[in-house]
């Protein structure tokens, strides 16, 4: 007997033996059939979706969870556009609660909003002698008074208070790290977001490091939120490459460094993993840190990269010769040429060609690098979602030549590189419908066109947030697609993605997501 039978729908399967069927069997959390083969069967339940539109469950492969959990309960000054308004939300949340000496923290920053950064004689006047901390909305980056500037370590780096990647890492440093309860509260608040958006497992994109990282306990505040029920979609954990450690394994390991008991990709089961190891080689293009092989218009500079090259490079090395799948962050294409060289080198000296590499963002790729992605079997892990809230800025900064060539669509699917569909969660809209729409249109919410020739279908697209993205994250023998055999993960539509205008995709209801076989709550 089935536990539930599900009828009376288009169920996209995403699965080429059998692409579309109208009924579904679940057994014991786990697809057993489709079509004639449950039809018939007794069933404990059969649940009528009255002509809905079913896909399997979206895979977004780089979200941030615990920061998109603690961001929603932030206060923020995301949407103010003037200065003096900025500063008058400051005060006003400087003076509300808290003594001198305590942070205060507020996100929602974004300097291009304001025309300029603020600065830290501007935040003293309003900070009632707190500790203010503005994080960018990239993550790349903050804002701080001269409270935190003084206890900063001697020679930080700073723009009159604005700080990044690194020297934003100092700052985060100094404060207590939250406690595991906070962190799996927050991580809660943000997976159940995920699951009304039709996301049923993600990739968390680093835990442990110094810009994202929130407690150097991090892993177990993700076990403490499975346990105690607060994790209800699955999440595979990349992991800080800063934690790695020299080791001293058997010389026939050939480690060079690793994990506390050499814990790499693959420990975990189908719920909470470990995935891959995550480095990070430049910044973001919001903050106008990601490194370009040549200046950003209208500014003097390149961005930069997070570490000595020599250094960045070893990194990926050792971590492609422990085992571990490699997460590489590289936005601009400067850093993107570090990161491919490196790859190469590391499959020279021992070769992996299953790794399934990955390089995370992928924002700006020149024409002459698509070819090395694809001999190195590295996937594009794509945020579509930048373009559309983001575009008319990033274009502007690229400049005519180079505007094409952001978030790539139909050249990585060109040359064979797997295209996978990601949102970074909470930098940018999560929904990954809103993704899809732009990977077909390239419109920013402007209605400009950016690199009208990268659009891909919407199958194509579809693809990039279930196939690719379970794939990419080792779980296409579970998750991915309504393939019998597979986990019953899956998100119920009111309407088909194909069959509406491009424009209304990402408006399009998520009317159920199931995890497991089972409807979760909206």
């Amino acid at each position: 007997m089935l536990c539930t039978r599900l009828t009376n729908a288009r169920f996209l399967t995403m699965d080429p033996d059998h692409s579309v069927a109208h009924d579904l069997g679940i057994w014991r959390g786990r697809i057993v059939g489709l079509d004639e083969a449950v039809t018939s069967l007794p069933a404990r339940e059969v649940i009528d979706l009255q002509g809905a539109t079913v896909l399997p469950g979206f895979v977004d492969a780089h979200v941030h969870l615990a920061w998109a959990g603690f961001k929603e309960n932030t206060p923020s000054i995301a949407g103010r556009t003037r200065i003096d308004d900025v500063l008058a939300v400051v005060d006003e949340m400087a003076a509300r609660d808290g003594a001198p000496g305590d942070w205060l923290s507020i996100a929602g920053y974004d300097q291009r909003a304001l025309g300029r950064h603020l600065t830290a004689a501007e935040l003293d006047k309003v900070g009632h002698g707190r500790k203010v901390f503005l994080l960018h909305d990239s993550g790349h980056g903050c804002v701080v008074n001269s409270a935190v500037l003084d206890l900063l370590p001697a020679g930080t780096p700073h723009e009159n208070g604005f700080l990044a990647e690194g020297a934003m890492g100092a700052a985060r440093a100094l404060r207590l790290p939250y406690s595991q309860r906070e962190l799996a509260e927050a991580i809660g608040r943000a997976a159940r977001t995920c699951l009304t958006e039709g996301v049923t497992a993600c990739a968390e994109a680093g835990i442990g490091g110094t810009l994202f990282g929130h407690s150097p306990v991090e892993l177990g505040a993700y076990q403490l939120a499975r346990e105690e029920g607060l994790l209800p979609l699955r999440v595979q954990l990349m992991v800080s490459a800063e934690r790695l450690g020299p080791v001293a394994a058997h010389e026939s390991d050939d480690i060079p460094r690793a994990l506390d008991l050499g814990l790499r990709t693959g420990f975990g089961d189908d719920r909470l993993s470990v995935g891959a190891l995550k480095i990070y080689t430049d910044g973001g293009m919001m903050a106008r840190t990601a490194a370009l092989s040549r200046p950003y218009e209208g500014l003097d500079h390149a961005g930069q990269l997070q570490d000595d090259p020599e250094a960045l490079a070893a990194t990926i090395v050792d971590g492609h010769i422990a085992g571990w799948q490699l997460a590489v962050h590289a936005i601009g294409d400067r850093a993107a040429d570090l990161a491919l060289d490196a790859l190469e080198r590391a499959q020279r000296l021992r070769p992996r060609p299953a790794a399934r590499h990955r390089i995370e963002h992928a924002g700006l790729i020149r024409p002459d690098q698509l070819p090395r992605f694809a001999r190195l079997g590295v996937s594009a892990v794509v945020q579509p979602g930048f373009l559309r809230c983001f575009g008319d800025d990033y274009a502007t900064i690229m400049g005519e030549e180079r505007a094409p060539w952001l978030y790539r669509g139909r050249g990585f699917l060109d040359h064979g590189i797997p295209l996978v569909g990601s949102s970074d969660r909470p930098v940018t809209n999560g929904s990954p419908l809103r993704a899809i729409q732009f990977m077909v249109e390239r419109a920013s919410a402007s209605g400009r066109v950016i690199g009208p020739d990268e659009g891909i279908t919407v199958d194509e697209a579809l693809h990039a947030y279930t196939v690719a993205g379970a794939h990419a994250c080792h779980w296409e023998d579970t998750l991915g697609s309504l393939t019998p055999g597979k986990r019953a993960d899956l998100v119920v539509l009111g309407d088909d993605p194909r069959h509406v205008d491009p424009s209304r995709i990402g408006d399009i209801e998520v009317a159920a997501t199931y995890v497991d076989g089972r409807e979760t709550p909206q």
